[in-house]
């Protein structure tokens, strides 16, 4: 479906706005996903400059216990978006503020990072934002027991999978080390260094981490646990966990163990709020009075970093690498994007100025996404991808998801706005 956006923004020129055509599509691509049962429903947001041409809200935002309808203004986990919205944003900022250097080693910050051995020395702050660290895609789960401080001095001892700086491994690892990285950095958590630096800002009132706002949530401090706070019922749930459902709690295991807080996962956020947030980016870091990001910090998170393969990555974002079907034919390598595990994704691309924001809670009710259910649980899902003008429509539609070729018809039963 995000292929299909994206390919909306470019069929027509920045002065005639979007194809009207190509937006109507997004409800058959949104409403085949939910009869299909890939996710339980969605917000889709697209915009160009400062403007929002299409939103809209799809299905339910809950279905267990409760069954409720998704409004636009729904809060989700973000799940990965938190590595470029918030962690690699907060580390562009220390850079530009002299406190970080991207070619230092990690342990010039972080001198417990080396208690490893090995090359984990020689370990940069690029390759951490590049996911070229040498780490592999996930530490063990049973190291995550006890107090962040703890969980980190098992970490440190893990070795790497690889040298650094010699392939491209997509990795949590390195992105749980940035959070530590700017909180030892800047003397804040990331939590609440982002809040300050770049959610408050922006005007994202809606995003934050640990969103309900308990006894162990900075926010108190910083007078954000009145109305302003999001209330739980327009939270969406993930999935059920013992006698609870998670909702406004992150669902990644690893970053639920260290509190909520961690630099690869535990955000939550809005449609609107993440268009803000794309707004900024493409006017060179500046969002109103706001200023965020310079001009040349903003390209160099941006550009895209070439190590000689076939994975191209810019500091926080995907640009065109196996992560990035999401992407589709059309939009040029010069853009960036990335998902999330939960169903999340976001694109931007510079040259047409153009921005795309899906939000959905996938894992609902059961925390299983459709690729990953007994086949008895699919059997209303396309079996095959159809073609599209000519092309094969494979399945780049949702992200990190199953989808199938648009209908050509349909009604939806989605709620929104489109401009």
């Amino acid at each position: 479906m995000i292929a299909l956006v994206l390919a909306a923004a470019l069929a027509a020129p920045a002065s005639a706005g979007f194809s009207a055509e190509w937006l109507a599509r997004i409800d058959a691509a949104v409403e085949e996903a939910l009869a299909a049962r890939d996710l339980p429903g969605a917000v889709v947001l697209v915009g160009r400059d400062d403007r929002v041409v299409f939103r809209k809200a799809y299905g339910d935002r809950s279905i267990l216990p409760v069954r409720e309808p998704m409004t636009v203004d729904t809060v989700f986990d973000v799940a990965s978006l938190t590595k470029p919205v918030a962690t690699a944003t907060a580390v562009l900022i220390l850079v530009e503020r002299g406190r970080i250097a991207l070619w230092d080693p990690v342990v010039k910050y972080l001198p417990e990072f080396a208690a490893g051995g090995g090359d984990r020395e020689k370990v940069t702050v690029e390759q951490l934002l590049t996911h070229r660290a040498g780490f592999v895609p996930d530490d063990p789960l049973e190291l995550y027991t006890g107090s962040p401080e703890e969980i980190f001095a098992r970490k440190y001892q893990e070795p790497l999978e690889a040298r650094p700086g010699v392939r491209f491994r997509y990795s949590d690892v390195g992105y749980e080390v940035l959070g530590e990285l700017v909180r030892k950095v800047s003397g804040m958590p990331l939590d609440e260094f982002t809040e300050k630096n770049v959610f408050l800002p922006l005007g994202m009132r809606d995003t934050h981490f640990r969103p309900l706002g308990d006894a162990r949530f900075f926010g108190e401090r910083l007078d954000l646990t009145g109305p302003g706070r999001p209330p739980l019922a327009r939270i969406a749930p993930t999935e059920r966990r013992g006698d609870r459902w998670l909702r406004g709690e992150v669902h990644d295991p690893r970053a639920h163990a260290a509190g909520g807080v961690a630099g690869h996962a535990g955000l939550f956020s809005t449609a609107d709020d993440l268009a803000r947030y794309c707004r900024m980016l493409l006017a060179d870091g500046r969002l109103g009075q706001a200023r965020v990001l310079s001009p040349l910090g903003v390209d160099a998170m941006t550009r895209p970093r070439f190590f000689g393969d076939e994975s191209l990555r810019s500091l926080g974002w995907d640009v065109a690498s196996g992560f990035s079907r999401n992407r589709g034919d059309l939009y040029p390598p010069g853009s960036f994007g990335h998902t999330g595990f939960t169903g999340t994704s976001l694109w931007i691309d510079p040259a047409s100025r153009s921005w795309v924001v899906f939000l959905s809670n996938r894992l609902h009710p059961d925390g299983k996404p459709l690729s990953r259910r007994p086949r008895s649980e699919r059997t209303d899902a396309p079996r095959r991808a159809g073609s599209h003008g000519g092309r094969p429509f494979v399945a780049r539609c949702l992200p990190e998801s199953t989808c199938s070729r648009p209908r050509a018809s349909g009604k939806s039963r989605g709620s929104g706005s489109a401009s």
